[in-house]
């Protein structure tokens, strides 16, 4: 049976959000179809009727009878109201750099049809019932990447977005890239021809930075999880103390993301005979282990406040203007100004730059035979092998390129149109850079699994693993077999890090990962 998913502007989280954009077949068993909530039909339409009755007037109201940004104080006639909106689309879709994915896309697309649910906009009925259309029948248009100042909104993508709805720009519609027009035929649909307002409703928003940052952030909650399965393999590995997981001991520091990180590394490890208490073999381990709770943990509870802030934003009403129909107004205002999601992106960066950092660390205590008294870089045979030398390389690589990504975009400002838009958030930037920085990190956890499992395997732990890391090392040699010889393993760390970060969940591993 097909899930429906009813919008009304207030209750979209990040299962559904995900739900939706990551089933991109409408022939697929988990394919969700998404509508508008009964009860938002009303206000829709009454926000529409007023749009229609300034148009009957002279008073000027910013995008529906004037130009846009610089150009507000231009008057349009009404018999130009049409054409007006148009032209908006076309002019605005010059975003460039290779396109978002699908998965984006249809997050993008149902953001936006969220905040025109919530009934503030002004748009038809109509047109937004075709983006809902476009959004069930898996046809999705091509959106460049790039081009994003993320204030008045995300123009250009969202200007690429919408220009299918009037069968213009490019479309993928069943795994074939076309043009829109084609893709509404072959699906059934027709374009519509805008009214006033209209295009401006479509394109003023935050829905592609708040896309690509919604699915960062699911994937970075991924991450986290597993980055506490993948140190408690190293700490077994190593042999690591755990009484610094001590509940008693962390409630002296009692920061929520530290206290649950320290439950969860007592859960990984529980019946463990591979850990070790304070002064049998050592007295204090190296940070990168003793400090896992304190690391991990002011990551995760990052995550919880970039959450916080997504969650408004995901069920916000993002245009300029705003019909307000309860005051009879429609008020000009800045709620396409993506700052808000800027800062937490930028701070989702360092987060999750924090887990690979921090990883990468632990991967050296595993292949550093000077830390650890294991073989030479985990190679059966040190010297003829190299072993997991250069993966601890690529670590290092991966981790110096997250700096870089890591430096905030949200301090950056360049003012556009004339100087009337003379501050801008660059928050798309960040979110594209969250991304970029998921991955990486990502690939740096998978390579210290990797490790963790060599180092296991090299002394005969196996059968020492916790229940619960034991579950893990099996996920793990299902994708990379031991290293018994030097073998280029590019593929494997890109097959664990891509399943650790899938949007979807068919190897389990999100029910493998959520310790009691």
């Amino acid at each position: 049976m097909t899930n429906t998913l009813a919008l009304n502007g207030n209750h979209l989280n990040l299962h559904d959000l995900v739900a939706v954009a990551a089933n991109t077949n409408p022939e697929s068993e988990g394919f969700i179809t998404v509508k508008i909530d009964d009860a938002a039909w009303p206000g829709i339409r009454e926000s529409r009727k007023r749009i229609e009755e300034v148009l009957q007037g002279n008073a000027p109201v910013y995008g529906v009878n004037t130009g846009f940004g610089k150009l507000a104080e231009v008057a349009i006639s009404s018999d130009d109201a049409s054409e007006l909106q148009v032209n908006l689309l076309r002019s605005h879709a010059c975003a460039v750099g290779s396109p978002l994915p699908v998965e984006t896309v249809r997050a993008m697309m149902l953001l936006r049809a969220n905040a025109l649910s919530k009934g503030y906009s002004g748009i038809r009925p109509a047109t937004l019932q075709l983006l809902l259309d476009c959004l069930n029948r898996g046809i999705h248009p091509y959106v460049p990447s790039q081009g994003s100042l993320g204030a008045s909104g995300d123009l250009a993508p969202l200007a690429h977005l919408s220009l299918l709805l009037i069968g213009e720009g490019d479309a993928y519609y069943q795994g074939e890239l076309m043009p829109g027009g084609l893709a509404l035929e072959k699906a059934g649909l027709k374009p519509v021809e805008l009214e006033a307002k209209e295009g401006l409703a479509l394109i003023n928003g935050t829905q592609a930075m708040t896309g690509i940052g919604s699915l960062a952030l699911f994937r970075a909650w991924k991450l986290a999880d597993f980055a506490d399965g993948v140190a408690a393999l190293t700490m077994e590995a190593l042999q690591g103390i755990r009484d610094v997981f001590h509940e008693e001991l962390h409630m002296l520091r009692p920061h929520s993301g530290q206290l649950e990180t320290a439950r969860r590394m007592r859960a990984w490890l529980d019946g463990s005979k591979l850990t070790t208490s304070q002064g049998e073999l050592r007295v204090q381990d190296a940070y990168s282990l003793r400090c896992i709770p304190q690391v991990h943990g002011a990551s995760r509870q990052s995550l919880d406040h970039v959450q916080s802030v997504m969650q408004v934003e995901w069920n916000a009403a993002t245009d300029n203007p705003l019909v307000l129909t309860d005051l009879g107004q429609i008020l000009s205002g800045g709620h396409f100004h993506g700052q808000p999601v800027a800062l937490v992106m930028d701070f989702m960066k360092i987060a999750v730059a924090e887990l690979a950092n921090i990883s990468e660390r632990r991967c050296e205590r595993l292949v550093n035979p000077l830390l650890n008294g294991l073989p030479a870089f985990l190679a059966r045979t040190p010297g003829l092998s190299s072993g997991l030398m250069i993966l601890q390389y690529v670590a290092a690589s991966l981790v110096s390129e997250n700096k870089v990504l890591a430096h905030p975009a949200s301090v950056d400002s360049i003012p556009s149109s004339g100087n009337q838009e003379d501050h801008v958030s660059m928050g798309t930037t960040a979110a594209r850079q969250a991304d970029q920085i998921v991955g990486n990190a990502a690939r740096v956890l998978a390579i210290e699994a990797i490790a963790a499992c060599e180092a296991i395997a090299i002394q005969g732990f196996y059968d020492r693993l916790s229940p619960a890391t034991k579950g893990l090392y099996d996920w793990l040699r299902a994708r990379v077999a031991p290293v018994r010889e030097d073998r280029s393993l590019s593929p494997e760390i890109e097959r664990v890090a891509n399943d650790m970060i899938s949007l979807h969940d068919e190897h389990g591993l999100l029910e493998g990962l959520r310790v009691k």
